[in-house]
Parts: structure tokens; C-alpha cells; sequence
């Protein structure tokens, strides 16, 4: 253990630390106490501080066996991933779909119900089918937030994790800054479930907290992350002039339901594009919106949901969003822009969340499992945040009989730049749309930025935000293609010599890429 000269102040034991209050952390947590384990919960902020307090679509879940298949599911999955996915996680975690639902269910979650009785689904892109179920219309992930939530499992809130501490077994503990000061939580398992890393942009559909943090403590545990390039930009996010910050998406369920995207003059953003028009991948239409918004010099294009029967009804969170920033999505048409909203890579782990050093797992958002390749499929997030946390809390049993003592050897001094300037660099240079001299520029900056052994909640976030930006651009720079989410205006072809993964780890302090990996399906 630590000596007081350290400043350690306090010390807790369990057999599980979730670091985050998710989908997929409050689903591991739950999972682990069911089969005996103790655990304990390191959140940063308070109980619906969360991105899946803000997921609107719903879980893309297979339903009715005639129009419908886990076989359709993995395809629409591994199109949308633009040859990435890997096939057989892929059919791993769509398949655990219906039982993670109907735990979920068990648990007292309500999903919408048509007039039949049977639970509603709608169809977002990308999908061939309407597959996905929902909740109060457009507030899905708040019921899974609120249900989840109930199992009332203690919880350290407006605490951070410092760092995860290994030794030769390797995880021993971690190193945690609470309101009681700087302490160490013995533990032989860590799950991180933090999210994403929607700040490294000026404008994001993410939380405040959604600083990639699970990133920064894999890399410094010694855990490698893959395909950080691919940074899915939700297409339609309300737009108002001058908004930065977490920005309210509009669902895109609503273009689901038959909204149309149109531009100033109001002509098709899709037209012509994708056979699956406003209903295409993601990428495809904020590549859309993107090139319509050069082309005509202006920050936004237009939904037209008006002629959309029962729209506040169906989608009420949509409809608080638009009316609070002063419209009527009823009679208006609804201004939308791109903005950051989900990592497709991150810390590299196996279906059931393992990560290649032992004792460290990881789900949901933070976690590279295979599933979403270069471009996540809607609504497949929810699905996996269930399916891969219930399976990382159950792994973690493995670890249980271990007996560990956590002993904080020091930390080392990281890049740190303002996030603010982290941001600005990230939004005008590896946004949507990016080129080689452009991530050259946030390199170099990055690289300059003073080394600093972090203190605090916002020194330590903005330290995990230099620290992925680093490593999102140095795969980005790398892949001299355009691919799913990933578009190079100077490399506009896709190459089947790209057809592979890209690995960043940190070695004595400094991030380098691995050897790609080829990975995918043809």
C-alpha cells in the first residue's frame, strides 16, 4: 500500500470496480453482485450524468422471425461498417439481442406498445427492417437509465478514477479522487464503462463527461485501442447559431418515421446518394450534409417532419428541444448540422469485454469489440452496452478468488493542452471531413503541449483528452483512405489494403501504432 507521504486518505475493497454509470456499467455491476461479487461504482458525476440518459432512438433488437433475422441484423451491422466488423462478434452480440431485452424487461423497463399490444419498432439507417423498440416515444435511454439504476448498488458519484494500478498478475487496484480526497480501491477487476469522447469536438450530442477518460486509463494500464478514427457524426443535431457544447440530436427515428432532409431551397440533401436516401448510413448522410453545406456556403440544412401525424406524441424529447430553442417542429422546419456523437473504436476487448491485461475489462462505448467496424449502426450502441456488460460483469467472476494489495507507484507526467484548444484543433481539422496536412497540424500542436502529472477532475480529463486526441489523429493520419466514418479529402478512395485495423498503445510514455491487423468481412 501506499505511504500517507503519497497523500493517500482513504482505502476501500471490492471485487468489481465499474468505472461509469452507464447502460453497460449499471448492467455489469448488477450482473457481478448477482453471482456473489462485491461491487463498487466509480462515477464522476451524479446518476444521470450519463450518455445513456440521452440515447432517443432505442436498441436495434431482432423481432418477428418472418420479417426479421439475426442473419439480416449481422448484414445490415457489417454494411454499415464498410468491411471492418468483424462477422463473428457481430453475430456473437446481435444474438444476445432478445435475452438482454427481456433481462432488461424483468428489470421493469416499459417499452412502447402499438395498438395491438405488441411492442412498437421503428427503422433508423442503415437497417433493412424495423427492428428497433423503444421507449416514451423518443426516451429510451432514460428508461434503461432509470431502470438499471434501481438495483441500488452503492456508488462513489462526483469521483474519478485516477488510475488503474497493476502489478505482474495485473489489475491490483485503482487510484480514485473522491470528495474525501485521493484514495485506493483494492479490487482485482476494473470495468471501464465511461463512454465516449464527444469533447474532443466544439459541438457533440455527448454529456459534459464525456471526456474519453476509460481511453487515457487503458493506455496508461498498458491496454492497446483500435480504430479511434472512426468517429460517427450524428447527421441531424439541432442547430442554433452559435451553440457549442452537448447539442440535442434529433432522433433518427423521426427521419424513420418519413421526416425528409432538405436544404435551404429545399431540395433533397440525399437525392441521387444512397439507394436508402435519407434512411443511408450515417456517414453517408453527414458526408451528404457536409458536401451540401460547402457547396452552398451555409452552417445547416432542414427536417421536415411537418406532415408527420402525432409528431410531439411520438417523438416528445425531440419536440421539448425544438420548442425550447424556439421551434415548432410541428409547422417549422427543424435547422440541423453534424456533430460528434459516437467513438466506433476504442479499448480493444473480446466479446465478453476483455482487454489484454488481465483483470481489466471494458463495455459499451469505450470498448473496440469488433462490432461496429468504421461506422456504427444505429441503435446497435444500447444493444451492445447490454449484451457485452452483462457478459464483462460475469467475466469478472474469474478474478474473485484473487487477492490483491493495490500499491500507487507514481504516475507519469502526460501531454495536457486546454481542452478548448484541444477542441478547436480537432473540430477544423479531424472533423467530418479530414486531410493530411490538417491532423499533421493537430499533431504537432498536441506534441507541444507541457507534460503534467494531472490534479484534479478537470486537469485529468483535459490530460485524457490530449492524450486520445493524439491517438485518433496518429490512426488517422496513418490510414490514407476514406472509410465509413473516416473521409480524407486528399485519400477520397476506399483501399482494400486499408481493409484492416488500427492499434495505438502507449510505451514509455509515448503513443506508437501498431502493426494494422487485418480484421472484417469482404
Amino acid at each position: 500500500m501506499s505511504s500517507p507521504a503519497r497523500g493517500i486518505s482513504w482505502e476501500e475493497r471490492a471485487d468489481l470496480v465499474v468505472v461509469g454509470g452507464g447502460v453497460a456499467g449499471l448492467t455489469a455491476a448488477r450482473t457481478a453482485s448477482l453471482r456473489g461479487l462485491t461491487v463498487l461504482t466509480v462515477s464522476k458525476g451524479g446518476a444521470t450524468d450519463t450518455a445513456t440518459q440521452y440515447a432517443q432512438g432505442g436498441i436495434a433488437v431482432v423481432g418477428d422471425a418472418v420479417t426479421d433475422s439475426v442473419d439480416s441484423h449481422v448484414a445490415d451491422t457489417c454494411e454499415a461498417g464498410a468491411g471492418l466488423c468483424e462477422e463473428d462478434a457481430v453475430r456473437s452480440i446481435v444474438s444476445g439481442g432478445r435475452d438482454a431485452v427481456a433481462a432488461l424487461t424483468d428489470l421493469g423497463a416499459v417499452f412502447d406498445r402499438g395498438r395491438d399490444g405488441t411492442v412498437s419498432r421503428t427503422r433508423e439507417g442503415g437497417h433493412s427492417t424495423r427492428r428497433i423498440i423503444h421507449a416514451g416515444g423518443d426516451a429510451t435511454g432514460a428508461e434503461v437509465q432509470r431502470a438499471l439504476g434501481a438495483a441500488g448498488l452503492p456508488v462513489l458519484f462526483d469521483s474519478s478514477a485516477v488510475r488503474v494500478l497493476t502489478d505482474a498478475r495485473g489489475v491490483t487496484g485503482v487510484l480514485a479522487d473522491s470528495p474525501r480526497g485521493l484514495g485506493v480501491i483494492h479490487t482485482p477487476a476494473v470495468l471501464l464503462a465511461t463512454g465516449g469522447l464527444g469533447q474532443l469536438y466544439a459541438c457533440s450530442t455527448n454529456p459534459p463527461g464525456a471526456t474519453a477518460d476509460g481511453i487515457a486509463l487503458a493506455l496508461d494500464a498498458g491496454a492497446a485501442v483500435a480504430d479511434l478514427e472512426f468517429v460517427q457524426f450524428h447527421p441531424t443535431v439541432l442547430f442554433t447559431p452559435g451553440g457549442l457544447g452537448r447539442r440535442p440530436l434529433i432522433s433518427e427515428a423521426v427521419r424513420g418515421e418519413g421526416a425528409i432532409l432538405v436544404d435551404a431551397n429545399g431540395d433533397s440533401v440525399t437525392a441521387g446518394v444512397h439507394p436508402r436516401g435519407d434512411l443511408a448510413p450515417r456517414d453517408v448522410v453527414s458526408r451528404a450534409i457536409a458536401s451540401r453545406l460547402r457547396e452552398l456556403g451555409h452552417d445547416h440544412v432542414y427536417l421536415d417532419a411537418r406532415h408527420l401525424p402525432g409528431f410531439a406524441q411520438r417523438f416528445p424529447t425531440v419536440t421539448a428541444s425544438c420548442l425550447e430553442a424556439g421551434i415548432d417542429p410541428r409547422e417549422q422546419l427543424i435547422p440541423v448540422a453534424p456533430a460528434a456523437h459516437y467513438s466506433c473504436g476504442g479499448v480493444v476487448t473480446d466479446v465478453d469485454g476483455r482487454t489484454a491485461v488481465p483483470g481489466l475489462y471494458a463495455a459499451g462505448e469505450v470498448a473496440r469489440t469488433g462490432l461496429h467496424g468504421a461506422n456504427r449502426l444505429a441503435s446497435n450502441s444500447l444493444l451492445e452496452g447490454l449484451v457485452v456488460g452483462e457478459r464483462a460483469g460475469a467475466a469478472a467472476v474469474e478474478r474473485a478468488d484473487l487477492r490483491v494489495e493495490a500499491v500507487d507507484a507514481g504516475r507519469r507526467a502526460l501531454p495536457s493542452a486546454p481542452r478548448e484548444l484541444v477542441q478547436q484543433l480537432m473540430t477544423g481539422n479531424a472533423s467530418v471531413v479530414r486531410d493530411g496536412a490538417g491532423l499533421e497540424a493537430v499533431a504537432g500542436a498536441l506534441d507541444a503541449a507541457p507534460r503534467t502529472v494531472p490534479e484534479g477532475q478537470t486537469a485529468l480529463e483535459d490530460t485524457a483528452l490530449t492524450l486520445t486526441a493524439a491517438a485518433l489523429v496518429l490512426a488517422a493520419g496513418a490510414r490514407t483512405e476514406s472509410r465509413g466514418c473516416h473521409t480524407r479529402s486528399d485519400y477520397p478512395e476506399t483501399s482494400d489494403e486499408w481493409r484492416r485495423s488500427t492499434h495505438v498503445r502507449l510505451r514509455d510514455g509515448e503513443l506508437e501504432l501498431l502493426q494494422p491487423q487485418l480484421t472484417g468481412v469482404l
